[in-house]
């Protein structure tokens, strides 16, 4: 489900009776599908401009609050914040981490909440980080570095016609900032920015296999949070509302 330059695994995500594009605001690099009879060419131009609309917000707030941006503890937004950064700051403190490991999941969720006033089902990934709307299952793999798991593994998540986020931390792949080593640690959760949240503060935990029980019992501990999956090596542990399956 995670990758950095490589991007092969967004393949898979599309359903059948659904359609995928892509579109990129600076960092923000983002993987959508939506319903077959919308008119992707319109949507994608008024799309790309909210996203750029709210970047804007965000990084004018952070000139303000440098500390948001860079601090690795939770850290509450100013009362003249955005939205945006409260948002992200509520959602990092329950998980005990910097308001920075909500953005992914935080930008993935607000194109799949604009989406949805089109189309009835929607998916959105955003760096590994996913906000999916759909009637069906969502099959996702899981890609964690060197583990004998990574491409062969897939997690399958099913809340029909809800909005929820599937999101994963890695210390061995992509970009994402981890204390730990896990290899990957998917979390699912009712928003994505929660959700990103608590993996990246789950994969933290994960030094050794005796840490894998401790980083699960951690996140499902979390309201808000239904599965979690934590992979180290050749050790994996896994609880709650997702369903492994082959890749």
């Amino acid at each position: 489900m995670y990758g950095s330059a490589r991007r092969d695994y967004r393949r898979e995500l599309c359903p059948a009776e659904m359609q995928p594009f892509r579109l990129a605001v600076k960092e923000t690099d983002l993987w959508l599908a939506v319903d077959q009879n919308i008119p992707v060419a319109a949507v994608a131009g008024e799309l790309e401009s909210f996203i750029w609309h709210q970047r804007t917000i965000l990084e004018h707030y952070l000139k303000k609050d440098p500390l948001f941006c860079t601090t690795l503890d939770p850290h509450p937004a100013l009362p003249d914040a955005p939205a945006l950064a409260f948002a992200m700051a509520r959602a990092s403190n329950r998980a005990g981490v910097g308001p920075m490991a909500a953005v992914a999941g935080a930008f993935a969720q607000l194109a799949g909440e604009w989406l949805l006033r089109y189309s009835s089902q929607v998916i959105v990934e955003n760096g590994g980080d996913i906000y999916y709307c759909c009637r069906q299952a969502l099959r996702v793999g899981v890609y964690a570095g060197a583990s004998p798991f990574s491409g062969r593994l897939a997690v399958e998540v099913h809340a029909p016609g809800q909005g929820r986020g599937i999101c994963t931390s890695s210390a061995t792949v992509g970009p994402s900032f981890s204390k730990g080593r896990a290899d990957a640690a998917v979390i699912c959760g009712v928003d994505a920015l929660l959700a990103d949240a608590v993996a990246t503060a789950a994969a933290s935990m994960v030094h050794t296999e005796d840490d894998l029980k401790r980083a699960i019992n951690f996140a499902l501990g979390i309201e808000g949070i239904e599965g979690a999956l934590v992979i180290l090596g050749d050790k994996l542990a896994v609880r709650g509302k997702m369903r492994l399956a082959k890749l």
